[in-house]
């Protein structure tokens, strides 16, 4: 662990069940994590995402490895003497209480004094600009009220890292996505580690300072959004994180690449026999019929205000997406054919 992580996950592997039922939910999972990082477990359901953010709050107990908070090893510690605190998925507010009163619920739980209650949940009230709702009750606001309050009553006590548990998913998709900008702000306003689940990829890439890509109990790749998304290195986290065309290929000696339609391009490689192409739909780009790596026939075109997005048919009966956002540049119609150029910068060649 580093003097700059806010937590370590060290081999952490878990399971439930017993014997012949019993299911590995997490298997030899290692990430650290950067103070004042908004860090981000992407993946889809059943990945172990939110298992591990339940082992890092102290619900859940590893069955091996160790979980370390700033230099504190907790992985025995109980949730209530962890310095981190949870926002869920329903946001668990008290119908009864008033806006303030959910917010300093824990620290009257934890006897701290009026008055310095009242100062913190002002400050939380303040950082989420709820101040003038401090008395009404859950039931007299919007969703993303409620939600506002669940992240002051989180912040109140002032943890050292914030889980958030898909917070955003019971939003309407407009709501959502002001959400989003808001809650990265509200980060670098409390200056203090977020560790946010999702299974929205577009979440994951708006609010991440790095995303770690989750299936089957494993990471499969970490780093910074850009990353993940335009240099995938598994087959999986590319057909994943947006819009992706996968071409069969297979590699030759040297940098040498045939396509499976019969192309041929030179691209860098350490392969050997089949392998899979990838390449976003904003980075191939069409040419005339004979030029370029691959011919295809237009079958669909769909005008979505910024782009053209082209659906097409390759010569070997595979299908391949296009993103167009050049609106005055060639819009072949449907039934044409076409040339698609595949720059060898925007091609990646992935493992399984």
């Amino acid at each position: 662990m580093t003097d700059s992580s806010a937590v370590s996950i060290e081999s952490v592997s878990k399971g439930f069940g017993r014997g012949a039922a019993s299911v590995r939910v997490l298997e030899d999972v290692s990430v650290e994590i950067g103070s004042r990082e908004f860090f981000t477990l992407l993946g889809p359901s059943g990945c172990g995402k939110t298992t591990l953010l339940r082992l890092i709050a102290g619900f859940e107990t590893v069955d091996q490895g160790q979980i370390t908070i700033y230099g504190q090893d907790v992985t025995q510690v109980p949730p209530f003497r962890r310095p981190v605190n949870t926002v869920f998925q329903n946001y668990a507010l008290f119908p009864h209480l008033t806006v303030e009163q959910n917010v300093g619920f824990a620290l009257v739980e934890q006897q701290m004094p009026k008055d310095k209650v009242r100062v913190r949940v002002g400050e939380a009230l303040e950082m989420v600009r709820m101040q003038s709702y401090a008395r009404r009750r859950p039931a007299e606001l919007s969703g993303g009220q409620q939600q506002r309050v669940a992240l002051a009553r989180a912040l109140a006590p002032r943890p050292k890292v914030l889980l958030l548990d898909e917070p955003l998913s019971a939003l309407d998709l407009k709501l959502r996505k002001e959400m989003q900008i808001e809650l990265k702000l509200l980060q670098a306003e409390a200056g203090i580690t977020f560790l946010f689940v999702t299974h929205d990829q577009e979440e994951a890439l708006t609010l991440s300072d790095r995303v770690a890509v989750m299936q089957g109990g494993r990471i499969l790749q970490m780093g910074a959004p850009r990353d993940i998304y335009e240099a995938p290195t598994h087959r999986f986290v590319a057909d994943f994180i947006g819009d992706i065309n996968l071409i069969d290929a297979e590699a030759l000696p040297g940098n040498g690449i045939r396509l499976a339609g019969g192309g041929r391009l030179s691209l860098p490689h350490d392969a050997r026999g089949k392998i899979t192409l990838a390449i976003r739909p904003e980075r191939a780009r069409l040419v005339a019929t004979g030029a370029g790596q691959l011919q295809a026939r237009v079958v669909h075109t769909a005008y979505l205000g910024t782009a053209l997005v082209h659906k097409l048919l390759l010569a070997d009966g595979g299908t391949f997406l296009l993103r167009q956002s050049d609106l005055d540049g060639p819009r072949p119609p449907v039934g044409s054919e076409v040339g698609l150029a595949l720059p060898a910068d925007s091609l990646r060649v992935l493992v399984q």
